[in-house]
């Protein structure tokens, strides 16, 4: 206990003092094959971490077909060349390692771990499932089925896929809109041979990025990496094409009816920023004011003060092109347009009175003091360096970033808040009781539109 106070007031203290993180030194190469490796050595724990990202997600998806980038992914480790479903499991078990694969809109990822003792046989494994999947039938229609099962299972529960229906309503069902892992309607349509063509597709070295990071030398590494990785071969991966969706305008409004349900869940926002946006920082600053954490506006009104819910959030999700931004709570069923107006109200007073200093001041404290926890592990260090290697991101994201949070005074916090809050254009998303919350709900938009949650999709492929 002596030793976790201690820790806690170094923390505190060295966030008091604006004490800059940094990155630990990493170096890029770029095999001949055209993979890109990054390898940042960290020797307090005798680990290895590896995150790999294949530059292609589910953007990629044909129409009608979405999940087959996170199907592909899910199967990497169902099946090799030299092994078995079961042998896979068998050999990373006894090493006592991980692997995992899945999908996003963006990109594809992969991560591994094991000791630094193993490491041949960790890169062994890694290799094998990255370079000689063989998608074997049983295990494809196996994987399918549990997806399919998992979208329906997940719609017992309004909390689990609020945001799939908001996204796919906030997007109209395109671009980020699609559902990255699929529903119900497009699981059903995919087969072996457009998960096979997929991956010869976009699984090439020119267009994936390694980093590992960890308990190694750097020099030792990069020759295991080359003899491993350095065979692979592949055409280049023709580009994806994505258009940034623009703001929605107007208000507009989606009800799902789950007819058992005693709780209304909802989501406010409108489309937000990129990963890249020169505002990031300040938008993150005014966010921590706003909704991001316990001690945030939005939480103060709903739950502290008012009772209302247990819980009020907002956020916003990065990527390569502008991602979604939300309001987010639940309440009862009587009391779900109280608490739509008072989320409204508080955002209202957001654009009408700004950010004070002392709220200012609190949330760049808490940005300092929360941010380095989150790059401590080899692990964390290995996804933030490959992130930012796709997103083109230098180390200044993180070396500049608290000079970056200093930056930000009242004023950068007035015009973002104008410019990336939405006040009067919002896309309002409810899974409820439609035959209680309807009537009430009416008023936040001239548009509105109804779903059951038991019907197929979220609003695209399945609408």
């Amino acid at each position: 206990m002596v030793v976790l106070v201690a820790a806690a007031m170094l923390m505190a203290g060295a966030a008091a003092r604006g004490q800059n993180v940094k990155l630990p030194p990493h170096e890029k190469v770029v095999l001949p094959n055209g993979l890109t490796v990054l390898l940042l050595e960290k020797h307090s724990v005798p680990m290895v971490n590896i995150t790999g990202i294949v530059k292609t997600g589910s953007m990629a998806d044909p129409v009608g077909m979405e999940g087959l980038a996170s199907t592909t992914a899910g199967l990497l480790r169902k099946g090799t060349k030299g092994r078995t479903a079961q042998q896979f499991s068998e050999v990373i078990d006894f090493i006592g390692g991980s692997f995992g694969a899945d999908a996003g809109a963006d990109y594809s990822s992969f991560s591994a771990e094991f000791l630094s003792k193993d490491t041949d046989k960790g890169l062994d494994l890694v290799a094998d499932a990255l370079l000689h999947p063989t998608f074997p039938q049983a295990e494809v229609d196996k994987l399918l089925a549990q997806s399919v099962d998992g979208v329906k299972a997940e719609k017992d529960s309004a909390r689990d896929v609020i945001f799939d229906y908001y996204q796919a309503y906030l997007y109209g069902g395109k671009g980020y809109g699609r559902p990255t892992g699929g529903d119900e309607v497009s699981l059903k349509k995919i087969q072996r041979p457009e998960i096979v063509k997929f991956y010869e597709t976009y699984y090439t070295p020119g267009n994936t990025i390694l980093a590992v990071a960890g308990d190694f030398k750097t020099e030792e590494m990069k020759k295991k990496l080359e003899a491993v990785f350095g065979g692979w071969s592949g055409k280049a991966a023709p580009a994806v094409k994505t258009e940034a969706a623009g703001a929605v305008k107007g208000k507009r409004l989606l009800l799902v009816d789950k007819s058992d349900a005693t709780q209304t869940y909802f989501a406010i926002g409108n489309v937000g920023i990129s990963a890249t946006d020169p505002d990031r920082t300040a938008v993150q600053v005014v966010n921590s004011v706003f909704g991001s954490r316990f001690t945030s506006m939005l939480n103060e009104a709903l739950r502290v003060e008012s009772g209302l819910t247990y819980g009020a959030t907002s956020f916003f999700s990065m990527e390569k092109e502008p991602g979604p931004f939300a309001m987010f709570s639940f309440t009862r069923n009587e009391t779900t347009e109280k608490a739509i107006d008072m989320a409204l109200e508080v955002l209202k007073k957001l654009h009408t009175d700004g950010v004070s200093a002392e709220q200012l001041s609190s949330a760049k404290s808490y940005m300092k003091g929360q941010f380095p926890p989150s790059i401590e592990t080899s692990g964390q260090l290995a996804r933030v360096i490959a992130r930012h290697e796709f997103y083109g991101l230098g180390d200044d994201e993180v070396n500049e970033r608290d000079k970056r949070i200093d930056a930000v005074t009242r004023e950068t916090a007035k015009r973002v808040i104008a410019k990336d809050f939405p006040l009067d254009n919002l896309v309002f998303v409810l899974i409820g009781k439609a035959a209680d919350i309807a009537p009430s709900v009416k008023k936040f938009a001239e548009k509105q539109d109804a779903k059951e949650i038991a019907a197929p999709g979220f609003w695209g492929s399945g609408q």
